[in-house]
């Protein structure tokens, strides 16, 4: 479910949403650090609190897509790659930037209403901590959507996000929180009356963990675990010293 084996081309073909954020991520990345104008752009278009209360709304959506550092779009856009293309396969395009752009604003409106007025905020965060909401529905909820070795992974998942959210410096602990509760609230409307995963019997999407055992390259549960664990816990502390 969450390991990617498609090549680039394919890869673009069948998660276009996830291709195209993450695509707009690193290319504002690049221009708002080496460009010229750029500095002058995220001026403009960072999540400012006190700007929004003087009526610069487009604040509340223009943050998501908006980074500080390599390792700060590496760590999310590496989380939207890994977690985003089964969610879009299955719930469709549109489905799933709805749910992506309404966690992230509802994040960014959270922080608005509770941080600082003073406070500058950017990131994709809050709308990947939406994706781990409705994952985390499933998970309890809709369990006919995810097998138990996925579901395990989710919460390992989870619980990791939990621990680098109050590990890593300059974090916007509000806007994941609220990220991952409006994820989970509109999980309900997003999931619909979505079938079993045994119904995507398609190789690329399908969510039997069995899948993997057609492969040449044969993947034990634990150690995808343990692979994205390392991984995240990395990043995480290279951008804490960065």
């Amino acid at each position: 479910m969450f390991v990617r084996n498609e090549d680039f081309r394919s890869f673009l073909r069948l998660y276009p949403i996830v291709s195209i954020i993450t695509g707009v991520n690193l290319f504002l990345w690049i221009f708002t650090t080496f460009l010229p104008g750029g500095s002058i752009f995220l001026q403009h278009f960072i999540g400012y609190n006190a700007a929004i209360s003087q009526g610069e709304i487009w604040r509340l959506v223009t943050p998501i897509f908006l980074h500080g550092s390599f390792t700060h779009v590496l760590f999310n856009s590496f989380s939207l790659v890994l977690f985003g293309p089964a969610l879009e396969r299955m719930i469709g395009k549109g489905k799933f930037i709805t749910a992506y752009l309404v966690a992230g604003t509802a994040a960014n409106i959270a922080t608005f209403f509770i941080s600082s007025p003073f406070l500058f905020h950017l990131g994709a965060s809050g709308a990947i901590y939406g994706l781990f909401g409705i994952y985390l529905y499933m998970v309890l909820y809709r369990k006919d959507l995810i097998d138990a070795n996925n579901a395990q992974l989710i919460i390992t998942i989870l619980v990791i996000g939990l621990i680098l959210t109050f590990l890593r410096p300059n974090i916007n602990i509000t806007g994941h929180i609220f990220g991952f509760i409006s994820g989970a609230a509109i999980a309900p409307l997003i999931l619909g009356k979505k079938r079993s995963f045994s119904y995507y019997d398609h190789d690329e999407i399908s969510f039997d963990p069995n899948r993997w055992k057609k492969r040449k390259l044969q993947l034990n549960g634990k150690t995808i675990i343990w692979g994205i664990f390392i991984v995240l816990i990395i990043l995480g502390l290279v951008n804490r010293f960065i």
